[in-house]
Formats: structure tokens, sequence, C-alpha cells
């Protein structure tokens, strides 16, 4: 492999046109999306064609403990890590010449590693590519910028702006409030710049120190990789400047939550036209069993795109986040919106997403439902035109009952894989115990002495 830098992007030969390469991180996605894996010297690197991790990684909880599958998980045999050399970019937040690329996962039959989230995006795809469509996406991505929080049992708050006070709240779409914190965008500008990442966009979200990033539609697999380049990038930009960055769904107390809006159109492979396009403006039979895959499948899969107890917090009515699966056309209260858009870029935004799920298998998971609708042509349910907020809720209420209907959700295991959908399930329901174990402020305020 000693010729890799010739495989890599213009944008990562750029980044070291004059300079010595000193390491090379070789990262993976886990179930929650860290980046896991190794960092070596680069020449170590170039005498490598494979590297190896276990596949226990993926039986790993967000707290750090191991779930049982049922399978043989403490065997912990070796998966074999082949660089996507088209992923290659720069670390540009460390102190020496750093690469990072993303790895395929593979297990010693060279079969695809099931569990691996990327590769469960990538099954996903290679449905539509056998069906002849392309399946496209575009990602918008809400965060928070916070103050420092050390110490876990206290409230977290927005962070201290260039003013001298502290991020103020419900100013979206503000200059001014997106300014306080001008030198963190700076940053994750200038990060994602030599990244050779693009940002179609920055603005002020409606919380105190909220922001949405805006990326420009592409291959799902491709956003995916972003957006999971763009959550450590934007961590790193914050901590440059004493704060962090989190995209936690609901961070702070009587804020809006973070979301990750997901735009899905189908293209034909063959011919390069937009499936839910009828040509004259109207909207086509796909376009319409899209939605009817959403409304029907999306229940059960709802333990992917809202995957830790704090996820449910967001759907909360009147307060920017969907709390059911109604669609309608330039309507925010809708769970499924149709956007303004020319006819040739109709699309369908899932507003159901928050910031937290793994974005491979959040965008898997939301393909999944579309395409199930397609292949059975699924009708959807009438197009709501009032106030979503005012009609019953149509999503799991907590993440138990997400689990529920997602583990008797045969249906869309065949289109993720089973072997994921056992593992996953086993994960969280592991999480979610760990969770029941810890005894909030809440209850102790208003139980201790008064049950």
């Amino acid at each position: 492999m000693s010729d890799w830098l010739s495989q890599i992007p213009d944008h990562a030969r750029a980044y070291l046109d004059g300079r010595r390469l000193d390491e090379v991180e070789c990262i993976v996605a886990d179930l929650s999306g860290i980046a896991r894996g190794k960092a070596m010297p680069a020449a170590k690197f170039a005498k490598q064609a494979r590297f190896y991790l276990p596949n226990s990684i993926f039986q790993q909880t967000i707290t750090g403990d191991w779930a049982e599958d049922g399978d043989t998980a403490f065997l912990e045999p070796d998966m074999i890590l082949t660089p996507d050399f088209e992923t290659a970019c720069a670390a540009p937040w460390t102190a020496d010449w750093t690469m990072q690329v993303i790895h395929d996962m593979h297990d010693q039959a060279g079969d695809p590693v099931h569990t691996a989230p990327r590769n469960v995006l990538k099954r996903v795809v290679d449905l539509y590519h056998a069906r002849g469509w392309e399946p496209v996406v575009a990602p918008e991505m809400e965060f928070y910028l916070v103050a420092r929080n050390t110490d876990p049992s206290k409230p977290v708050e927005p962070p201290m702006g260039r003013s001298g006070r502290r991020a103020a709240g419900r100013q979206a779409y503000s200059m001014s409030a997106v300014d306080e914190y001008g030198p963190v965008i700076d940053d994750i500008y200038d990060y994602a710049e030599a990244m050779g990442l693009e940002i179609d966009g920055i603005l002020q979200e409606g919380g105190s120190g909220q922001v949405e990033m805006n990326m420009r539609h592409g291959d799902p697999v491709k956003l995916a990789d972003e957006i999971f380049y763009f959550k450590r990038l934007i961590r790193e930009a914050a901590l440059r400047h004493d704060c962090y960055a989190t995209f936690m769904a609901k961070p702070i107390q009587d804020e809006p939550g973070s979301a990750m809006h997901m735009h899905h159109s189908v293209v034909d492979r063959a011919t390069g036209r937009n499936l839910f396009d009828g040509g004259d403006g109207t909207e086509t039979d796909e376009f319409m069993h899209f939605i009817g895959g959403m409304q029907t499948h999306l229940p059960s899969v709802i333990a992917l795109l809202a995957p830790y107890v704090n996820s449910y917090r967001r759907y909360v009515r009147d307060f920017a986040a969907p709390i059911n699966l109604e669609w309608g056309r330039d309507n925010r209260t809708t769970g499924l919106r149709v956007p303004v858009s020319e006819p040739e870029a109709k699309r369908i935004e899932n507003r159901i997403a928050g910031m937290d799920c793994n974005p491979y298998l959040g965008i898997a998971a939301s393909l999944a439902c579309g395409y199930l609708g397609l292949v059975n042509k699924i009708d959807p349910a009438p197009q709501f035109t009032g106030d979503a907020y005012n009609s019953a809720d149509g999503i799991p209420s907590h993440l138990s009952e997400a689990l529920d209907l997602f583990e008797e959700a045969t249906e869309i295991h065949e289109v993720l894989h089973p072997d994921f959908a056992r593992v996953y399930a086993a994960v969280k329901r592991m999480e979610y115990g760990a969770f029941l174990q810890v005894i909030s402020p809440w209850e102790r305020e208003h139980l201790l002495l008064n049950v």
C-alpha cells in the first residue's frame, strides 16, 4: 500500500502538500456513531493492506458495557478493516499532520459485517440500486454550543458569547445571535475546508446556543460519512473555544430539541429522472408510495431515529418537533413535510430523526421505510392541512415502546439485516436497563418526603 497517497482525494493531497504525514487514524463508526479504531505512524500504515478490530465493538453500549445477543459475542473474532481511500481527509485540529480514513468492515470469510452501521446503510442503498433506483438525501444538522459541563449532576447552560452574556434563545435566524460565537463557527468552516467537506449554510436555530447546518444533497453513504466527520470536527472546534458542542436530542430544559431532518428523493438510474416528479409539476404514484411506506414503517424504526431515553424528550407538542407521522405540503407541524421546490427537486422531508442518532442508521432506517412503500405500493393517509400538534400522537413516547415495535418488525429486519436487528435491540435494551437504575433529582425532590 506504499502508493496509497496517490489514491486519496485532491483536498487531502492539498492538505499534505509540502508536509510530512505523521499519523493515520483508521476509524469506523460504532452503533452510537462514536469513532473507534487505531492510530498509527504513517510509515506503518503504508506497509499494511488491512487492519483488525474485534467485532464486539458493535455490542458496546453508550455506557461502555457489552451486550449479549445470544450468539457468539464473546468469542470476539477479528473483523478485517480495509481503507476506503475516498474518505481520506485531514484531522486539522491535531498538533501534527494527521489523516483520517474510514474503513470498510468484512469478516474473515470476506462477507460484510452485518452489524456495522456503514454496511447497514450500504445494504439498503444496494436494494434501491437492484431496482434501478438511486436514493438521494440532503441532511440538516442541529446542535447546541453549551458552556463546559464537568459535573453531570448540574444542568447544561448556554455558552458565554462575545458580548459577555449567555447565548439567547428564541432568536431563530438572527445574525447577531450566531455572531455571538463567531470564532467557533469560523473554525468549523476552516476545518471543513481542510477536510474537503461542503457546508450549504449555517444559521441560528430557536434554542439558546442552537445552530443548524445544512448540507448539499447527494449519495446517502457519502453524506453519512460527512455527518460522522462533521460531528467530530464541530466538537473539536468548540473545545478550542472553551465550550462544548452537543448533539444530544434535548440537552437544555425548556429549549427546543436538536433534529437531523432528512430530505429524500429517488432518481431513475438509467434516465436521471426524479421519480417523484410527474414532469408537469404533479406528484407521482412513487412519491405517494414513498410517503405511505414512511407512515407505515417509521414507528418500527423510531428506536434507530431516537436511540436514547433523552431522545423522547424532544417530541413535545408545540416545541418545533413532530409528534406524529402526518404529512403535509409546506407544513412544519407534520412529521413528514413536502417542501416548496421546483418540480425536478420534488422531495419529502422526514422531520422525525434526532441529531443523536447514528447518521448511517438514521438514513438507513428512513430509506428502508420508503423502500418498502415503493416495493409494496403503500398508499399514504390523506394530506394533513391543519396544525398537526392538534392531532393525536402517532409515534412511540419512550424507548421501551419503540424497542417493542422494532423487535416485532420482521419486514424491516430483512431490509436492514436480521443480525443487525438482533444486536441493536440487545444493546438498546441494556442501555435502557442501565438508565432505570439511576434515580433522578426530580424523584428525590418530589417523592423522597411526600409519598
